[in-house]
């Protein structure tokens, strides 16, 4: 590809492969046709200096892996350079001639990818006739973009003819160029080929115009283990200048610490987005004078885990400062990030020579100010929503995580649940990547980011994608360490968890036999190339891998393979003495994979790709094969989270970003590098529930003896006759109460119908085994089996299957909603007459999770319920819309529910305007429906007292003054998963209940069919109450703080 070549444009591909047979002009003759493929990755600053000064930087991959830096610049030779480095900001650095020369032009350091393209080429040579001395080389290329999914590849860009002179060649160039353009009808190409595929592939910058000319320095400096941030008003951010470099560095600095003096170092560079400029993220260590005893004006320092609990809070959402931020959060650079428990500050850990005494006591000061904001007058109007009063959802989301490894960091946890909760951790953080984080780069990558889609709270998908980084990073961190913490305890019970290098001979030798017989059949190694013609594999989503670093000869190139370990068989190998993890034991055996090739290291890692599925609804013929084509589909989502070994070198993480980034075109996919999470120890986590369950019994929580409310001398319709029955599950059996009324009725001969909804039934059970027998004796059996509840979708396919089959009515879809109620009716006569009897629940008919989430159901044969109860079901079997009957009793949604709660919380504001008082008590899984939060904000600036115990998400603010002070929110975790749904409304002395299947959520109370029924009965009553005052009373509930921040009175703990 010599700067001196000619280039001429070939319409297609049918006419490139005819030109490469056709004969050669002036009577040459061709040599034969080799086949090659090669990647050319184009590189340039954001804002195009080499582009506007004519120059060319062009890393070359070619079929072997070999590397190759080319630089072009105007008026010079060509230098171009075969390397060994790996990754091109390595081969930057380097000491090959083409790098020195690049170097002298610009930064290498601000270097990023502008065009990639991959280029097939059939290859001949023009001979003399009579001599076999070449002349000239014709290249024959077909010219594709770099991305696209496998399932829709892109299209070539454009198709060429390039010839070069041999240096030795007697016929000029020109003379040859001539002839072929009047052989051919070919036509010239003026333009590079960056130039020319720039406006057809969307990649690259054609002109100097279309690239950002602002760019400004975000400084992040650090003295004591904390971080400097100026204070404006109510809100923090960092220091920014206009410039960039070291330059505008120091300019910053000199205005925000008043001298330059000190140690900065480039962490990163955020890509220009909408009218924010590029930002160099710039470290400052090594201050000369102490600048945190007595701060500049305006400047506060803050502990890293003050910082992060605010993050997206009134009081830190600027956008550059979040985006800069988000830098700092996945650098290796600023440890201090990880939250990891700081060195004193008179040992001086980053060498400022300065004092912390007064430090603390400002930022103290300073986040007690924050903590609860003074909102604007027009936030306090809860009447009309504002960003300020409202947390954002997806970081209230990962706050319950966080709370949940707090159960883990306990040491009055039993080892077994300690386990247990990391795993739960580690589970959560896979379904938040694929189902959030997937949703919002779906939205970034689409072009999302206008005011209109911003979340109630007022970020953008983008400013939530890097408040998330800013979160998740030190979470993970913390989640290592508490890991860490807990390895040893493990081993002191008697199950280490071993490594290769500490084994016995004779286990070693057990473990061969192991890996011979079970796992090495199971294996199959694939290449991590970029080498043209041999596609990057693809990665399974969540399957644990081994990156393995290769070299075919002592001084060869290296070279990249992976390995997926199988997914059907344990994360541990069980030994006489503990557990070894399944990737150590393949780790030893590598070499056996790859014969007469050096085995230089392997790391674990793993993908999570996008979970979301996109489900056509109403235009779809039969919705179970629409649901099972589209989860079939689910596979093959982009990567949105890449999870490495820590020790993995930085170029193989770069490689496996940029390889699964390519995977899809630049507008399906936003991977980046703060997608990148690096594990101390194990990666992925979840696996710790298969080490949970080796504990001995005596380490976990003891047996627990489920009551049974039903007396077992009389059926349970008997007992309904008498009165309601208000169950409480773990504390009720589920066996001995829903599973029973089931089973009864289907055995009943006097039961003429039975109808329930089934949203996440699991595995087989005895209720379905009930229901056939049902049918079989000819009852009228309903069934609606919700097929959209998330990642259960194949299971509850093959209820449906498997109840239809059977002879029952099954319905499986609701267009554009989900079935989440959870409700059953069984209709019986007899003595004359017809009874129905149902239960209203909050959780899923469903044995193996009833013993793990405390769930609460009402048993009840009211005839204003049942009634209810029964038109509702007319409607789901009857029709395909949303229900449309005048429920009299019961609250559903989306028919009438959201109504009638917002006119019950409007009632207790009346009473409490009256002076007649005002109470509303409630327990939910999620509150984050943002009429209901104004319903609330206006009761209590109306007097009522709200007391909520909030599970996971909540972004109502409590505590916020003249908005929220009569509101209270407490979060209880422990044991088991608080699942149950209670709602009280004192109504001045004539208390209203309910309890069912919805939270205060928009999906709960606009998308889902939900249900939530009165509660009666006084015992039950009273058993909620009961409920109810335990919780919030519990001294090791979480309290919500109004800056989204949880405290923990009886732990002392705040996360």
């Amino acid at each position: 590809d010599s700067v001196t070549a000619i280039r001429w444009d070939v319409p297609d591909a049918p006419s490139l492969a005819e030109l490469a047979d056709a004969p050669l002009p002036l009577g040459l003759r061709a040599g034969p046709i080799r086949l090659t493929f090669h990647r050319d990755l184009y590189f340039d600053t954001p804002e195009g200096d080499l582009r506007r000064r004519g120059v060319r930087c062009r890393v070359r991959f070619d079929v072997e892996d070999r590397r190759t830096l080319t630089l072009d610049v105007p008026g010079m030779a060509r230098s171009e350079s075969r390397v060994t480095e790996l990754e091109p900001n390595h081969m930057f650095s380097g000491d090959s001639e083409p790098a020195r020369r690049l170097r002298a032009l610009v930064d290498a350091a601000r270097l990023s990818l502008d065009t990639a393209l991959e280029v097939e080429r059939r290859v001949r040579e023009a001979l003399l006739p009579l001599l076999p001395v070449p002349q000239f080389v014709l290249a024959y290329d077909t010219v594709t973009p770099i991305g696209g999914s496998r399932a829709s590849p892109p299209p070539p860009l454009f198709h060429e003819l390039v010839v070069w002179r041999r240096p030795w060649g007697v016929i000029s160039q020109a003379r040859f160029a001539r002839a072929g353009e009047r052989r051919y009808a070919l036509s010239r190409v003026s333009t590079d080929r960056v130039t020319r595929a720039a406006p057809l592939s969307g990649t690259g910058l054609v002109d100097g115009d279309a690239a950002p000319s602002a760019r400004h320095v975000a400084v992040l400096a650090v003295a004591h283990g904390r971080l400097a941030l100026c204070r404006s008003g109510a809100t923090l951010r960092l220091s920014f200048e206009e410039g960039g470099g070291e330059e505008a560095c120091r300019r910053a600095m000199r205005r925000m610490l008043g001298n330059v003096e000190g140690e900065v170092r480039l962490l990163g560079v955020v890509p220009a987005a909408g009218r924010r400029p590029v930002i160099e993220v710039w470290l400052v260590r090594r201050l000369r004078r102490d600048l945190t005893a007595v701060p500049p004006a305006g400047l506060q320092w803050f502990a890293p885990q003050d910082i992060i609990a605010r993050v997206g809070s009134p009081v830190l959402r600027d956008p550059a400062t979040l985006a800069a931020l988000a830098v700092a959060a996945r650098s290796e650079l600023v440890p201090e990030w990880s939250a990891a428990p700081l060195e004193a500050a008179d040992q001086d850990p980053l060498g400022t020579g300065g004092r912390g005494g007064t430090t603390d006591e400002t930022s103290r000061l300073t986040l007690s100010e924050l903590r609860a904001p003074a909102l604007p007058a027009k936030a306090l109007d809860a009447a009309r929503p504002a960003a300020d009063q409202f947390i954002n959802a997806l970081l209230s989301s990962l706050e319950f995580n966080a709370r949940v490894l707090a159960l883990a960091e306990d040491e009055r946890t039993p080892l077994a649940a300690r386990l247990r909760f990391l795993a739960i951790v580690s589970t959560n953080l896979d379904q938040f990547f694929m189902v959030q984080v997937g949703a919002l780069k779906h939205q970034v990558a689409a072009g999302g980011g206008a005011d209109t889609e911003r979340s109630p709270d007022g970020l953008t998908p983008a400013e939530q994608l890097d408040a998330i980084a800013i979160r998740v990073h030190p979470l993970v961190a913390r989640h290592d360490r508490s890991f860490q913490a807990v390895a040893p305890a493990a081993a002191t019970a008697g199950l280490p968890i071993r490594t290769w290098s500490d084994l016995a001979a004779g286990e070693r030798e057990a473990l061969d036999r192991l890996f011979k017989n079970e796992v090495a059949p199971l294996l199959t190694p694939k290449a991590l190339t970029r080498a043209p013609g041999h596609p990057f594999p693809h990665l399974a989503d969540r399957r644990l891998s081994l990156a393995v670093v290769l070299r075919d000869k002592p001084e060869g190139p290296v070279h990249y393979a992976c390995v997926e370990l199988p997914a059907s068989l344990p994360r541990f190998a069980a030994l006489e003495r503990g557990v070894i993890p399944l990737e150590a034991v393949v780790l030893a055996h590598l070499p056996t994979l790859f014969p007469g090739r050096e085995v230089l290291d392997a790391y674990t890692f793993r993908v999570t790709r996008s979970g979301d599925i996109q489900l056509d609804e109403l235009g779809a013929a039969s919705f179970a094969q629409a649901v099972a084509e589209e989860v079939r589909r689910r596979p093959w989502g982009p990567v949105v989270r890449i999870e490495v070994d820590r020790a993995m070198p930085p170029a193989l993480r770069e490689l496996l970003q940029r390889e699964l980034r390519f995977e899809e075109s630049d507008l399906q996919s936003a991977l980046g590098p703060s997608d990148v999470y690096a594990a101390q120890e194990l990666v992925d986590l979840g696996a710790l529930g298969q080490l949970a369950a080796r504990v001995r019994p005596d380490l976990d929580y003891p047996p627990f003896v489920a009551e049974d409310p039903f007396a077992g001398c009389r059926s349970v319709v008997e007992q309904l006759d008498r009165c309601e029955v208000l169950v409480h599950h773990p504390y009720d059996a589920f066996t001995a109460t829903f599973e029973r009324f089931i089973t009864e009725a289907a055995d009943d001969p006097d039961v003429l119908a039975i109808k329930l909804t089934l949203y996440r039934p699991g595995g087989p059970s005895p209720i379905g085994e009930a229901l056939r027998r049902a049918a079989a004796r000819g009852a009228d059996v309903s069934v609606f089996v919700e097929l959209k509840a998330r990642f259960d979708e194949e299971l509850n396919i093959g209820w449906a299957q498997s109840l239809e089959a059977a002879g029952i009515h099954v319905i499986t879809g609701l267009a554009t909603l989900k079935i989440h109620a959870k409700v059953a009716l069984v209709v019986r006569r007899a003595a004359g007459r017809t009874r129905r009897y149902a239960h209203v629940g909050s959780g899923n008919y469903n044995a193996d999770t009833a013993r793990l989430y405390t769930d609460i159901g009402l048993f009840t044969a009211d005839d204003g319920i049942t009634e209810d109860l029964h038109a509702l079901f007319n409607e789901l079997t009857g029709s395909a819309r949303p229900p449309q009957a005048a429920f009299r009793g019961l609250l559903v949604a989306p028919t009438n529910m959201l109504d009638r709660f917002l006119s019950l919380i409007a009632r207790e504001a009346e009473h409490a305007r009256a002076g007649r008082g005002g109470r509303i008590r409630a327990k939910l899984n999620g509150l984050a429906d943002c009429t209901v939060i104004g319903a609330l904000y206006r009761a209590s600036q109306a007097g009522v007292e709200v007391e909520l115990v909030v599970r996971g998400i909540c972004m109502l603010r409590p505590g916020v003054p003249g908005l929220s002070e009569r509101i209270r929110v407490v979060s209880r975790l422990g044991r088991f998963l608080e699942h149950g749904r209670i709602y009280y409304f004192a109504n001045s002395g004539e208390p209203e209940y309910y309890v069912g299947s919805a939270d205060w959520r928009p999906r709960n109370l606009r998308r889902r069919v939900e249900v939530v029924t009165p509660v009666d009965d006084p015992k039950a009553r009273a058993r909620l109450d009961g409920i109810l005052d335990h919780e919030l009373a519990d001294p090791d509930a979480w309290t919500l703080e109004s800056d989204g921040s949880y405290t923990r009175a009886g732990a002392g703990v705040t996360v």
